[in-house]
């Protein structure tokens, strides 16, 4: 049960995100272009795929270990485009919560989904 709650509380933020980013794309987009991304209109549809898509698979278990290292990935890559203004401690705090998620997220694909997951049932 608690692989089942770790995977739901992990990937709550990142469905709570992405709704915010599918609800103001435009201010995705600006924010995006803002830290002088190249593309700003595909980040936020990588935005979207991982945070909504990897998070959604999270949660149900599907390719858990794979959907981890995606969103540990991505945790790191928000951590160093938009948090790494250390001389702001908010952004400093931003920064180091990044890193910490995708520690948790590192924790997943290490040691699986658990019983309660689409992967426990497909083995």
């Amino acid at each position: 049960m608690l692989p089942l709650v770790g995977r739901t509380t992990m990937a709550g933020l990142f469905l709570i995100s992405g709704s915010g980013k599918l609800l103001a794309p435009e201010a995705t987009i600006g924010f995006i272009a803002s830290v002088g991304l190249p593309f700003p209109s595909l980040g936020l549809l990588i935005a979207l795929s991982v945070e909504l898509g990897c998070a959604t698979a999270l949660i149900i278990g599907f390719r858990t270990r794979l959907m981890a290292a995606v969103l540990a990935a991505f945790c790191i890559a928000t951590a160093v485009f938009f948090h790494a203004h250390f001389s702001d401690q908010n952004q400093f705090i931003h920064f180091f919560k990044n890193v910490t998620m995708a520690g948790g997220f590192l924790q997943i694909v290490a040691f699986g989904p658990g019983r309660l997951s689409l992967d426990a049932r497909r083995h």
